[in-house]
């Protein structure tokens, strides 16, 4: 199957209703593109859940080792890590409470992108959470 995303119309409505964005791979190095792209995020009204085994915390909140980690329900699951480690990360997703499985710019993965939609999923692939989110206001 190849990958297709949701219109930027869809994509739009997708971040106008969420309210919580797990950051799978978020960096507490304030130069990294992960730590830049959820400050942005947060500064928008979003909460922002750090995911990151190597972290404490990063942007004022706790981080969580694994998305099993999250109480609650999550909107969107944005993720900052190589294409390879997608699958692995899209059977945890559907282990939980969440929504959208978004992968950042440059991140895609087509076996994990078929598993997810044959589960029903929304999922969204190579573009970036902040310039989507930039451009549907």
């Amino acid at each position: 199957m190849t990958i297709e995303i949701p219109s930027r119309e869809e994509i739009g409505k997708i971040l106008k209703n969420a309210k919580r964005i797990a950051v799978v791979g978020l960096s507490a190095d304030p130069d990294r593109t992960s730590y830049m792209v959820s400050k942005a995020m947060q500064d928008a009204g979003y909460e922002i859940i750090p995911v990151n085994p190597n972290a404490d915390e990063v942007l004022g909140v706790k981080a969580v080792a694994s998305l099993k980690d999250i109480e609650g329900h999550v909107d969107i699951v944005d993720i900052f890590r190589r294409s390879e480690y997608l699958p692995e990360i899209a059977k945890e997703f559907d282990q939980i409470d969440a929504d959208v499985f978004w992968a950042q710019l440059g991140v895609a993965n087509e076996e994990a992108y078929d598993f997810l939609k044959e589960k029903g999923y929304t999922v969204i692939m190579d573009r970036c959470i902040k310039v989507e989110h930039a451009m549907t206001k």
